[in-house]
């Protein structure tokens, strides 16, 4: 007599079967990821970048730079890092490579940087890693927020090379929290408390930005009225994306455009954690852009990446990716006609918050999780 099948094994012909219906009938069969650790040990990574040979370049918050071999192995942190104002929600954030990385091996890294006593502020700076991976050169901070501030919380802090026509324009992107205790200064022109700003590679304002000449503004600021930003990414049309906290509910992902006003503190979806109105209580206002999206209840996003390759099928192409440090899963958003139309949650068992997404130069996914031993994952398709 045949051997009865195990119910796994059903599992599996059932899969099998829908899938070859599906793909009869035309319809896209998004593919079941699996969870493939690259690394371990990694002491809450913030951000992960891509180096030449498979190899990756991942922050640690404590304020430590590390290079991790293809193979998984972590190198020593690297020498000549600035001093990092490491603690609460402060310390070594996002990592870029120049686009340019193979022929001036240049990356741009943001940080709490400490003020005088308790003071701290976001800051970014540029570097070269050094051709034996042990120490970063030539480190120069290309901008400062200001004013800086006693607070461990809300430093935003992502990265993202901005491209025009499909080629990078020599400019960076970079979001900056409002500080918690600072939240009316989103509204205003004359800090960098709530903003997203951008300037040149070498530090410069570049002279297109939005309040360059305006009497009493930062140069430097692209959009206002943003709370705590960690995820920003450009979409496959080049357009800057990004994500950022509510309070209490009202997590939002937002499309800023030179100049815009986000709203915050006046309108929000969300309320204080104390449960009191969040400026009138009202979710929108004439002049301020509403969001593309919004969670209720929050779920604590980090990360932001799209996917532009085929290596998931093409149910996958194109779909946003967010990480939830909250709930911990990473969640795949699927688009249509720039609308939000539906959520998945993935790697909900690996029971770690999901700080940041990315898409490797192999067209596959990675994701840290922020633990005391955080890990490097790379999603497979199966």
């Amino acid at each position: 007599m045949p051997s009865a099948l195990t119910c796994t094994a059903r599992l599996a012909i059932y899969k099998i079967a829908i899938g070859t219906v599906l793909l009869a009938f035309g319809w896209p069969v998004a593919a079941a990821p699996r969870a493939q650790p690259v690394a371990s040990g990694l002491q809450h990574p913030w951000a992960v970048a891509f180096l030449p040979q498979g190899r990756f370049l991942v922050t640690e918050r404590p304020g430590r730079l590390r290079v991790v071999e293809a193979d998984g192995t972590l190198r020593p942190p690297l020498q000549g890092l600035p001093e990092v104002a490491a603690g609460g929600q402060g310390g070594l954030l996002d990592v870029a490579a120049d686009s340019g990385f193979d022929r001036n091996r240049t990356i741009y890294f943001c940080f709490s940087e400490p003020g005088l006593g308790t003071t701290n502020s976001t800051a970014l700076a540029r570097a070269r890693l050094s051709g034996d991976l042990a120490r970063l050169e030539d480190v120069r901070v290309i901008f400062s927020q200001k004013p800086k501030t006693s607070s461990t919380l809300h430093f935003g802090c992502r990265i993202a090379e901005r491209r025009v026509g499909g080629q990078p324009d020599g400019t960076l992107f970079l979001t900056l929290g409002e500080r918690f205790s600072r939240r009316d200064d989103a509204q205003k022109l004359d800090n960098h408390h709530g903003k997203i700003v951008r300037v040149g590679k070498d530090g410069t304002v570049p002279p297109d930005n939005p309040f360059v000449g305006r009497a009493g503004a930062l140069p430097e600021i692209w959009s206002i009225g943003h709370r705590n930003a960690q995820g920003a990414t450009l979409a496959p049309d080049g357009s800057l994306w990004m994500h950022e906290h509510g309070a209490q509910g009202g997590d939002e992902i937002n499309l800023p455009k030179a100049g815009a006003n986000h709203g915050w503190p006046v309108v929000s979806f969300g309320v204080h954690y104390d449960g009191s109105k969040i400026g009138e209580g009202a979710s929108s206002q004439p002049g301020m852009a509403p969001p593309l999206h919004r969670w209720t209840p929050s779920i604590a996003p980090s990360g932001m990446a799209f996917l532009t390759s085929d290596r998931y099928g093409a149910a996958w192409k194109g779909n946003l990716f967010v990480g939830s440090l909250k709930f911990r899963y990473l969640d795949r958003i699927e688009l249509r006609d720039g609308r939000v139309v539906a959520e998945h949650k993935l790697l909900q068992d690996v029971g770690q918050r999901i700080r940041d997404v990315r898409q490797g130069p192999d067209g596959l996914l990675y994701v840290l999780t922020d633990d005391a031993r955080g890990q490097l994952i790379r999603l497979l398709p199966d």
